[in-house]
């Protein structure tokens, strides 16, 4: 059958034939998916629950806004020279080079307890200081190899589906964001001590970024990778500054203050379930002639509603990537911004409003699944930025976008840490309900369309 041919077929079967479509990419998307998958279980598995885990090693509310600043600053540094090593020497060595980094940190966060605090100078170093090392190594895969994961999908793809190309990878990666936080809920409550149980998840992580290096090293055909020329240091990080496509503008402005607004309170979504509501899930289920007790502390319990939040996620991302090849990215991304947006006020506040009319656990399973709406804007976002990159720089256009978005989003987490524990949590996730609600209307008033989709 003709590549034509395969496109109108494509065209008319449905969502049945857009999941044979995604086990049909091209081997290199196909290899990235997988690795996708391993280093996403891997960092979902433990991120989501790091803040919880700096708790228990004696940190403070503020330290853990602290630690999600520095995750800011990383998301900020590492994607420009990582998409530039990408471009410079392939993705192959970069990602596998991205993975052993991301492998050590996750290997540095399973010794932090036994490390104990250590005398330097005059000064003690804590365990919970370890957190923040592991996170500058673990969060390289993530970060650093972005600008990789956006080129190897943009130069097997047709323009007019980058979107169904994002979201055939993302439906790899979001797999694992379902997997990972129910896995890790399974292991916590293998022990009642969260400390202790917590390294169960970390060493399976470990064995799992080793796996996903050695995987796509050896599987990942190389022979197709575009290279751009050599990396100019800091007069070309300027020249891509000024050389950004137009159209990524508008887009830039109104996702940095959605993410900034995010960054406000998501590292204290684990601490909302396991401290402020401390909800977690007491009740008898009833299924096939046979009743069975369910008991899941706090913590628990928040790796089951991620995995709610992920399941919406999955069953929305594919036939939004659709519905975008008809109605144009912007509309699909700007869904995904509004929730983004309103969320904080939907968390902090649902189970207040809801009151008695429900149990507080069946009001958070609800609240989650809601936030699984988030990711429907997800692929053609992402399409979004790469597409109206030039063939050989989608790495570093991808570098740039993230570089100046991440760098404003820095102080965010610091921002709500220190409202959340200095004010309330409630101001803390108000003023970020409304930062992000400025942000989406911002890019729904000056967004611009991609013009494979327009």
């Amino acid at each position: 059958m003709s590549e034509d041919a395969a496109g109108t077929e494509t065209e008319g079967s449905g969502a049945l034939d857009a999941f044979r479509r995604f086990f049909a990419l091209e081997r290199d998307v196909l290899v990235l998916s997988v690795a996708m998958f391993a280093f996403s279980l891997g960092f979902q598995m433990t991120n989501r629950f790091l803040p919880e885990y700096l708790v228990a090693l004696g940190a403070s509310g503020f330290v853990v806004g602290l630690f999600g600043t520095f995750g800011n600053v990383i998301s900020a540094l590492y994607p420009y020279p990582g998409g530039a090593v990408s471009d410079r020497i392939g993705s192959r060595y970069a990602l596998t080079l991205f993975g052993l980094l991301s492998t050590a940190g996750f290997a540095v966060w399973l010794v932090a307890p036994g490390i104990g605090p250590v005398a330097v100078g005059g000064l003690v170093v804590e365990p919970w200081v370890w957190i923040f090392v592991g996170l500058a190594l673990a969060q390289a895969w993530k970060s650093f190899g972005l600008g990789a994961t956006f080129a190897v999908v943009k130069q097997a793809t047709d323009p007019s589906r980058l979107a169904a190309g994002f979201a055939s990878t993302e439906t790899f990666r979001r797999t694992a964001f379902l997997i990972g936080p129910v896995l890790a809920a399974v292991l916590i409550g293998l022990r009642a001590e969260f400390g202790v149980s917590f390294r169960f998840v970390l060493a399976v992580a470990v064995a799992v970024g080793a796996l996903g290096t050695l995987v796509q090293h050896v599987l990942y055909d190389a022979s197709d990778d575009s290279f751009g020329g050599s990396f100019a240091g800091i007069d070309q990080i300027r020249r891509d500054l000024r050389e950004m496509p137009a159209p990524l503008r508008p887009l830039l402005v109104g996702d940095t203050l959605v993410r900034f607004a995010n960054g406000m309170v998501y590292v204290f979504f684990v601490l909302v379930v396991t401290q402020f509501f401390e909800v977690g899930l007491d009740a008898t289920v009833a299924l096939g002639g046979f009743a069975y007790d369910v008991n899941l502390s706090p913590q628990a319990f928040f790796g089951y509603l991620l995995g709610v939040e992920m399941l919406v996620a999955l069953l929305i991302m594919v036939p939004a990537s659709k519905l975008a090849e008809r109605v144009g990215l912007k509309p699909v991304v700007a869904v995904g911004f509004a929730v983004y947006a309103v969320f904080p006020v939907v968390l902090i506040y649902a189970p207040t409003l809801a009151g008695s009319a429900l149990p507080l656990w069946a009001v958070m399973v609800a609240v989650f699944a809601f936030s699984g709406l988030r990711f429907a804007g997800l692929p053609s976002h992402k399409a979004l930025i790469v597409g109206p990159a030039e063939r050989g720089t989608g790495g570093r256009v991808t570098g740039t976008y993230y570089l100046i978005r991440n760098a404003i989003v820095i102080p965010s987490a610091a921002v709500g840490g220190y409202l959340w524990d200095f004010v309330s949590p409630e101001v803390a996730f108000t003023v970020a309900a409304v930062v992000g609600a400025v942000g989406t209307g911002y890019f729904l008033a000056f967004g611009r369309e991609f013009e494979a989709y327009a």
